[in-house]
C-alpha cells in the first residue's frame, strides 16, 4: 500500500513539474537568467549594454518569429542565414552608400526573401523533400550562387538611412527594438486572432486531420514558408544597417540559433504546439547568454560552447516536455 503512495505522488509530482516546465518554464529560465548576470556581471544593467542586447537579439527575434511560423506548421528552415546574408551583399552592392535607394533595394530583397521561401515550399509540397533536406540543399544553393555573385569580395556601402534602421534611436529606445516589437505584434495577431493562424495550428498538430476538415494543407504551408522567407530578409535588412558592411557570412549560425530560440520558447518541433511569445523568451535567453560570455572577456570558443549547450539544451527540453 505505502508503495503504491509512493509512486502515485511521484507520478503526482513528476506530471507537475513537467506542467510546469511545458507552460511557463522559459519564462522562469529567463527571470533566473537575468538574476543570475545581476550577480556576475553588474555591468549587465548599465542602459548602454540593455540596448546593446536589445539591439543584438532584434534580427535574430524577426528571423526566429518567421522560424515559428514554419515550425508551427511542421517544418523547418534551414536557409534562412543564407538568406540573411545574401541579402546583405545584395543592399550594400546595389544602394551604394545612396538613401534613395534604401526603399527600392530592401522591396527587392524582400522580394527575394520570398522566392526564396516559395521555392522552399514547392520543394516540399510538390516534390516531396523533407523540409530538413529541401531547406538545407537550398541554404547551399543559395550560399553558392552569393558568392558567384560577389565572386568572393562583396563590395558596396551601407547607406546613413539604413544604418539608422539597425543602430539609430528614437528618443532613447533603439529603432531596432521598435521594429522587432511591430513584426512581434503583428505575428502575434495573425497567430491568435485570424484564421490563417488557427490553420497553421491545425496543420502543424495533423495535416491528415487538418485536410479533411477542408484545410487547404499545402497552401497553408507554402504561406509559413513565405512568410519565413520575407522575415528572413527583413531580418537580413536590420544586421545590414547593425554592421554597417557588407559581408558575405553575415548571419552565420542564426539558422541554428533561430531554431534553438523557437524550441527554448516552448514551440514544438513536431508542430502544431508554441508562440511568438515563447519564441521572443528564447532570443531573449540566447541572446543574454552570448552576452554574458563577452562581457566576462571569454575566448571566442567559449560563445561556441554555450551555443552548442543551448541547442542541446533545447532539444533535451523539448523530448523532456514531449514525454
Amino acid at each position: 500500500m505505502e508503495s503504491k503512495i509512493r509512486l502515485w505522488l511521484a507520478w503526482i509530482k513528476r506530471t507537475r513539474l513537467k506542467t510546469v516546465v511545458a507552460k511557463s518554464g522559459v519564462y522562469l529560465a529567463l527571470l533566473l537568467l537575468l538574476l543570475v548576470a545581476a550577480i556576475i556581471s553588474p555591468v549587465f544593467y548599465r542602459p548602454a549594454n540593455v540596448f546593446s542586447v536589445l539591439e543584438q537579439a532584434s534580427a535574430l527575434g524577426i528571423v526566429s518569429i518567421g522560424q515559428t511560423f514554419v515550425i508551427l506548421a511542421g517544418g523547418i528552415d534551414f536557409s534562412v542565414a543564407a538568406t540573411m546574408a545574401t541579402v546583405n551583399v545584395v543592399a550594400a552592392s546595389q544602394m551604394l552608400g545612396r538613401n534613395e535607394m534604401v526603399i527600392p533595394v530592401s522591396l527587392l530583397c524582400l522580394a527575394l526573401g520570398g522566392c526564396v521561401g516559395l521555392t522552399n515550399s514547392a520543394l516540399i509540397t510538390r516534390l516531396k523533400i523533407p523540409p530538413f533536406v529541401a531547406t538545407l540543399g537550398m541554404m547551399i544553393v543559395i550560399r553558392g550562387a552569393r558568392f558567384l555573385y560577389t565572386k568572393g569580395a562583396p563590395y558596396g556601402s551601407i547607406p546613413p538611412h539604413l544604418r539608422f534602421m539597425g543602430t539609430g534611436e528614437i528618443g532613447s529606445l533603439p529603432v531596432a527594438v521598435i521594429v522587432f516589437a511591430l513584426f512581434s505584434a503583428v505575428a502575434i495577431f495573425v497567430l491568435r486572432k485570424t484564421a490563417l493562424g488557427r490553420k497553421i495550428y491545425a496543420v502543424g498538430g495533423n495535416p491528415i486531420a487538418a485536410y479533411l476538415s477542408g484545410t487547404r494543407v499545402h497552401r497553408v504551408v507554402t504561406v509559413a514558408y513565405l512568410i519565413c522567407g520575407v522575415l528572413a530578409a527583413a531580418a537580413g535588412l536590420m544586421l545590414t544597417g547593425y554592421l554597417g558592411f557588407a559581408d558575405n557570412w553575415a548571419g552565420k549560425g542564426y539558422e541554428l540559433d533561430s531554431i534553438a530560440a523557437v524550441v527554448v520558447g516552448g514551440t514544438s518541433l513536431a508542430g502544431g504546439r508554441g508562440s511568438v511569445v515563447g519564441t521572443i523568451a528564447g532570443v531573449l535567453i540566447i541572446t543574454i547568454l552570448f552576452n554574458l560570455v563577452l562581457i566576462l572577456n571569454l575566448p571566442i570558443q567559449s560563445q561556441l560552447i554555450v551555443k552548442g549547450s543551448v541547442i542541446i539544451g533545447a532539444v533535451a527540453l523539448y523530448f523532456y516536455r514531449r514525454g
